[in-house]
């Protein structure tokens, strides 16, 4: 037994001890502290101005930094998703999607859907298409003095995109650019497919019962794919970064986008699960509207899309099959290495995603006509 605690005895510096103690407690005070910013952090920091509104919807126009002689002519559209905020393409300085852009003398818009309220809970997908975007387009066009523009949708903002292109073939869409697109369920693979499958959603009770999902419910099921690195590891990450003021600032911003999640307007979550995921109808040329075939070989513009390699939520089966759906003769697939949100918001994506897009956009911008 002496031998046993000889062996395992330690001589311990009550003083070393305190201090480490100290140090401990104060780190974790200005990691509570950093959690705590981030929840009002300032994000969305590219001058811009609100040029069109709609109920909820806005259309923002980012101020160009070069002359008018070494922009592109053909302007950008970014349509986000409706169950988070769209300052995801704009997050900080150094980590802005649409700053970088805006250096590359890309001319800039934002669609921004705003949070919909109880008396929004009837809007549909196609109102959204037909009513709030086509609408957005009109202006932007005007605005810029353009012929012809560029459609990038990332998430169900791409799902959004395929159907106004799909359903608008006479729209003077130049480019269509998709990112980590919901569009074909077939397989029913990764979360979104589980999340609303039959047997696992009665989405007719849910909605008539919340009207709209509220924006916790959907932030719950993201986190519950993932509850280990979407719990415990996000504060470890947090602990990690204290040190690093830049990183530290990223992940604060990162959190609030994270956390500021949206409703999702009921008639449109009841036609995304319905109509999009358990009939498959926008991949298979069904979907209607109006009396008018939402069909994608109706799509002819240069066509780039963009699939993030370790998407958890949108696999690579979701997205790939659009690119045999259009009759685009300039179109493309690229699979980017990273996951559904870090493919846009990462440290690296400067270096990955965004010089992607804009190396395939500069020689289709050239000219603002068709």
């Amino acid at each position: 037994m002496d031998d046993w605690a000889e062996t395992f005895a330690y001589d311990f510096d009550p003083q070393e001890l305190r201090e480490v103690a100290e140090r401990s407690l104060e780190r974790y005070a200005l990691a509570s502290r950093a959690f705590v910013d981030s929840f009002t952090i300032p994000v969305g920091l590219t001058p811009r101005e609100v040029v069109w509104t709609l109920n909820k919807t806005k259309l923002y126009r980012y101020t160009p930094v070069r002359p008018p002689e070494e922009r592109h002519p053909v302007p950008v559209l970014l349509v986000y998703a409706l169950i988070n905020k769209p300052f995801i393409f704009d997050l900080i300085p150094g980590r802005s999607f649409i700053e970088f852009m805006v250096e590359q003398g890309f001319d800039m818009y934002l669609l921004d859907w705003g949070t919909p309220g109880p008396e929004d809970a009837g809007i549909t997908l196609d109102d959204y298409v037909t009513v709030y975007l086509r609408r957005a387009v009109r202006k932007l066009l005007r605005i810029a003095e353009a012929e012809a523009f560029t459609l990038l949708g990332y998430c169900i903002g791409a799902t959004l995109a395929t159907t106004y292109a799909a359903l608008y073939p006479e729209a003077p869409i130049r480019n269509l650019v998709l990112l980590t697109a919901p569009l074909d369920f077939t397989s029913r693979e990764g979360a979104i497919g589980a999340w609303v499958g039959e047997d696992a959603l009665d989405v007719d009770k849910l909605v008539d019962s919340l009207g709209n999902i509220p924006g916790e419910l959907i932030k719950t099921w993201a986190k519950v794919i993932r509850p280990v690195e979407n719990t415990v590891g996000v504060y470890v990450t947090l602990l990690k970064l204290m040190d690093d003021p830049d990183a530290l600032w990223g992940w604060q911003a990162m959190h609030r986008w994270v956390e500021e999640s949206i409703p999702f307007a009921g008639a449109a979550f009841r036609q995304f699960v319905n109509d999009f995921i358990r009939a498959n109808k926008l991949i298979r040329g069904e979907h209607v509207i109006d009396g008018r075939p939402v069909d994608p070989a109706n799509i002819t513009a240069s066509f780039l899309n963009i699939i993030a390699e370790h998407d958890h939520l949108v696999p690579r089966a979701c997205s790939e099959s659009i690119l045999d759906a259009v009759s685009s003769t300039d179109k493309e697939t690229r699979v980017i290495p990273a996951p559904h949100v870090g493919i846009m918001i990462s440290r690296s994506a400067r270096y990955k995603l965004w010089p992607e897009i804009a190396g395939w956009l500069e020689p289709r911008s050239q000219a603002a006509s068709l």
